[in-house]
């Protein structure tokens, strides 16, 4: 029977960028703007940010070369693809037949409007969109020029039937952001609104944290992918790497 989805797959948020930074910059200096130099796209990783993918990298190289991802996936997010980039030369993968494939899908959720604005900002320029937005929740909300949770949930729909097309059987490693593990969590786990809003609630994930999942079959039923690992943290507190869990949105306060 052929499978139906990767034998393994792991989904890991970036490094911990210098967007991460500058923003809890200023909301604790009660700022209304997170100043950038670099459109979202350009954003790099921090220097704690490149520690942490290549102690990611180095779990990775640890793996036989049964276990190693054969196929990553990367949001072409400059932190994301970075992220990737650090995993495949110190994860034992350079000059190996990996696969390293940007997708424009698994791209950070576009924030439209409330680009670069802390919570104060959007209170401050926006009053009546944070009303609404409360009021919605942030899985329907969609800021002007901007996604909802909805919109990224439906380019990951067509995300994931792809990789079961592409790369069912294989082991594959996809690299983007906190919304993006999230939705495919969502996805993956069969959630609905309030279940993935609440493990959103209760924290961050953390950067270079892995959720991952295993294919498994029972006798003649369907294939399945079942979670394996959820925020996995041994890579970096083995390297004794700090964890971080800022939150990647530039705004929004948590309903």
């Amino acid at each position: 029977m052929q499978p139906n989805w990767p034998q393994t797959l792991w989904i890991v948020r970036h490094g911990q960028s210098a967007g991460n930074v500058a923003r809890d910059a200023a909301e604790a200096g009660g700022l209304p703007l997170i100043e950038l130099a670099w459109r979202d796209i350009d954003v790099p990783l921090s220097e704690l940010g490149i520690e942490q993918a290549i102690a990611l990298g180095d779990w990775f190289a640890r793996l036989s070369e049964e276990e190693k991802p054969e196929v990553i996936l990367s949001s072409p997010y400059v932190r994301a693809r970075a992220t990737a980039e650090l995993v495949v030369e110190h994860g034992g993968l350079v000059g190996s037949r990996i696969k390293l494939r940007m997708d424009e899908r698994l791209r950070e959720k576009e924030f439209g409007i409330l680009d670069r604005l802390t919570k104060l900002g959007i209170r401050q320029k926006h009053p009546e969109l944070d009303e609404q937005r409360l009021h919605v929740g942030k899985f329907y909300f969609r800021p002007p020029g901007g996604e909802s949770w909805c919109d990224v949930i439906l380019r990951l729909r067509s995300l994931l039937e792809m990789v079961t097309r592409e790369y069912a059987g294989q082991r594959v490693l996809v690299v983007g952001h906190q919304v993006i593990v999230n939705c495919l969590r969502y996805l993956l786990e069969r959630m609905d609104e309030q279940q993935i809003l609440e493990i959103d609630r209760q924290r961050d994930v953390p950067n270079c944290a892995i959720t991952s999942y295993r294919a498994q079959r029972s006798g003649d039923e369907d294939e399945v992918l079942q979670l394996d690992l959820v925020n996995f943290l041994a890579p970096l507190r083995e390297a004794a790497t700090p964890v971080t869990r800022a939150p990647d949105q530039p705004a929004a306060p948590k309903p």
